[in-house]
């Protein structure tokens, strides 16, 4: 198996709305940090004495299996329709499917450009 580790750093109005997209999506747990602070290299701004940075709360996802589009892509005959419904099985809904496109695509990109040819 493997697992990637997704990390998003929310305004804390938003996590409930961001919690809610994972679970339907097919989330199944997720690890909540709130209030949490960051602090740069240069500091920061302040008012009063007081920080102008806002905080965040930091949401952890483990996602399962992101690799399974592109190893179908590389690794199976994509117009096979035993290929489609291996993936359909795999996936689950489109909700999935959209969410591990984007993450796909993003994995591909991060890690170079020869990745995304």
């Amino acid at each position: 198996m493997h697992f990637k580790l997704i990390i998003a750093f929310v305004e804390d109005t938003k996590t409930s709305t961001v919690m809610e997209a994972a679970r339907n999506a097919g989330a199944t747990g997720a690890t909540v940090i709130s209030n949490a602070r960051g602090e740069g290299m240069k500091k920061s701004k302040t008012f009063l004495g007081l920080s102008l940075e806002t905080q965040r709360d930091v949401l952890m996802f483990l996602v399962e299996e992101h690799l399974v589009l592109i190893k179908t892509a590389t690794r199976r005959d994509i117009h096979d329709e035993e290929t489609a419904i291996f993936c359909a099985r795999r996936i689950k809904n489109v909700g999935r499917l959209k969410l591990l496109y984007l993450l796909t695509v993003a994995d591909s990109t991060a890690t170079g450009p020869s990745g995304t040819t």
